[in-house]
């Protein structure tokens, strides 16, 4: 097996010779190869659904549609509550729970820490398996760093036997059917995005363009998750 692969309780992960240390899984939670989809889950959610709206999500009254958990604004509290919380909870972190071991959800800086230290190509077709998506690379020289590639010919010598995971465009599950997959991703935090507690920062793409967008994701929204092992 290759140096820059190992495994933490059963699932495989890639050295990508990020500054903090951090590994990443090398497929969504739910999945057992990388081009698979994998589950979808709502923010602070740890299973699956057959939908997702206000109505279900699990941290958020039916009734009034205010917040019971992970607040930092008493207008958006259940009446008036607020936490001050703005990482998941282990118990309500999708890596962690279905995973064990010392996985875990990204941090929205480790996901830019992904974005701007490695190299992103865009694929059609990953190793073969018809599913579009990003690859995203060790990076090699300090100027493919934050490079992102969606021409026909890469610009630098990259191949799938090189570090790298691949990123599928797993789409979203908010109307209870899969919207957009092939063309759109969109990968939580455990972050909750503090300039609104409605929201959690997400890294995203929408073909064609960048996966340099970090936004806001409401958090009853079935997206997808890509666990981590924190840096030592």
């Amino acid at each position: 097996m290759k140096n820059f692969i190992g495994t933490e309780n059963g699932h495989e992960w890639v050295d990508l010779g990020l500054p903090t240390g951090t590994k990443w899984a090398t497929c969504n939670i739910g999945a057992t190869k990388p081009e698979e989809i994998g589950d979808h889950f709502a923010w602070g959610e740890v299973k699956p659904k057959e939908g997702y709206s206000f109505l279900n999500y699990k941290y958020k009254s039916h009734e009034t549609f205010k917040l019971t958990k992970y607040n930092t604004d008493r207008s958006e509290g259940e009446n008036g509550f607020v936490d001050y919380k703005t990482t998941l909870d282990l118990e309500d972190d999708a890596a962690y729970v279905n995973w064990g071991g010392k996985w875990m959800m990204p941090t929205m800086v480790q996901q830019m820490e992904l974005r701007n230290e490695c190299y992103w190509e865009w694929t059609e077709d990953y190793n073969g398996s018809g599913v579009a998506g990003f690859i995203v690379y060790k990076a090699k020289a300090e100027a493919d760093k934050g490079v992102i590639y969606k021409d026909e010919t890469p610009s630098s010598s990259y191949s799938l036997g090189d570090a790298h995971i691949f990123l599928p465009a797993a789409g979203d599950g908010f109307s209870g059917d899969l919207d957009d997959a092939g063309s759109d991703g969109f990968y939580w935090s455990s972050s909750l995005n503090t300039r609104g507690s409605k929201s959690a920062w997400i890294v995203m793409f929408l073909k064609p363009n960048d996966p340099s967008n970090y936004d806001g994701g409401f958090r009853e929204n079935g997206y997808s998750v890509r666990a981590v092992i924190p840096g030592e």
